[in-house]
C-alpha cells in the first residue's frame, strides 16, 4: 500500500458543477435534481429512535449475508454509550453487485465523480496514496478523503477500506460479484487521527435487479485514535469524547444522506457503468 499523505485541496472546494466540469468526459452524467426520498425512508424518519437491540451490532455483522430481511432495514438507534447504528435500504432496479465494486474503485481520483454520486452534498474526493491500482474491487486497501456535508455539517471524512473478512463477514458468500458484494471501511477523520465507526454496504441481487442494504456503526465504542482499531480500553480524550458521541439529529441526517446518494447513483450506474466500465 503506498504511504499515505494529507489531502491537498489546491482550490476553494464548491458545491456542484462549475468552472467547465459539465465538460468532462463524464459531465452529462451531473443531474442537480434529486428523487424525493423513498416512502420507507419518510417513515423511519418520522419514526424516530427505534430500540437498539433491533439492529445487528458490528460483532454480528457477518449474520447480514445470511438469511432474509432484519427487524429494522431503515431506522436508527442510539447507544446509551454515545454511539450509534444507521440501516439503509435500498431498492436498485437493474443494477448488479459488481456495478458498485466498480465505482467505489472508479470514483475516487477525481473530485468531479464524486459529485455526480450526491450532487447536493458531495465537495471534495481525494485518495490517500499516489499508488497505481487496477482492478474492480482496487479500493479495498486504500483511503479515501472525501468533504461532504451530512445535514447542515461539513465532514472532512478519512474512509479507509478493508476486506470484507476484517468486519467478520464469511468471503465465501462474496465469491460471486454477480451475486453479492460487501463495501466494507473504516470511518475516520481526514483532518484529526480520530477513527469514528465502521460501514458496511452489502448489495445481493433481486429479481429486477439489486438491493443495497448498508449499515454504520459510529461514536461510543466505536470511536478509537487512529492508532489501533477496535473496542477502546482506555478512555478517549475529552476533545474525542465530544466529537465521538452521537445525536437523533446526527444519525437522521446521515440515514437521509445515504438515502439520498445511493438511490441517486442507482438511477443512472448502470449507464455510466456500461460506458467506462472498462477504466479500472
Amino acid at each position: 500500500m503506498s504511504a499515505r499523505r494529507r489531502p491537498s485541496r489546491t482550490s476553494t472546494p464548491y458545491l456542484g458543477y462549475r468552472f467547465g466540469d459539465a465538460g468532462s468526459p463524464f459531465g452529462s452524467y451531473f443531474d442537480a435534481e434529486m428523487a424525493p426520498l423513498a416512502p420507507h425512508v419518510v417513515e423511519a424518519l418520522h419514526t424516530g429512535p427505534q430500540p437498539a437491540p433491533l439492529f445487528t451490532p458490528l460483532e454480528e455483522a457477518g449474520s447480514l449475508l445470511v438469511g432474509d430481511q432484519e427487524p429494522v432495514e431503515t431506522g436508527y438507534a442510539l447507544g446509551t454509550d454515545g454511539s450509534m447504528c444507521v440501516a439503509v435500504h435500498t431498492p436498485m432496479p437493474e443494477v448488479t453487485p459488481a456495478m458498485w465494486d466498480w465505482w467505489f474503485s472508479w470514483h475516487g481520483d477525481d473530485t468531479r465523480k464524486y459529485k455526480l454520486w450526491h450532487p447536493r452534498a458531495h465537495v471534495f474526493a481525494q485518495w490517500a496514496d499516489d499508488g497505481t491500482h487496477s482492478g474492480p474491487r482496487s479500493y479495498i486497501g486504500r483511503t479515501s478523503f472525501v468533504d461532504e456535508y451530512i445535514g447542515s455539517t461539513l465532514t472532512r471524512a478519512a474512509i479507509s477500506f478493508v476486506p470484507p473478512a476484517r468486519l467478520g463477514l464469511g468471503e465465501s458468500l462474496l465469491a460471486d460479484p454477480a451475486r453479492a458484494t460487501a463495501i466494507c471501511a473504516r470511518i475516520g477523520l481526514s483532518g484529526h487521527p480520530l477513527d469514528a465507526g465502521h460501514l458496511l454496504h452489502h448489495v445481493r441481487r433481486t429479481a429486477g435487479g439489486s438491493e443495497m442494504r448498508s449499515r454504520f456503526w459510529i461514536g461510543g465504542r466505536y470511536a478509537a485514535p487512529r492508532t489501533r482499531i477496535g473496542a477502546l480500553n482506555r478512555p478517549l480524550p475529552s476533545f474525542v469524547g465530544r466529537m465521538a458521541a452521537r445525536t437523533a439529529q446526527d444519525a437522521a441526517d446521515l440515514l437521509v444522506h445515504c438515502a439520498q446518494e445511493m438511490a441517486h447513483l442507482a438511477a443512472f450506474l448502470p449507464r455510466i457503468h456500461e460506458e467506462f466500465g472498462r477504466e479500472v
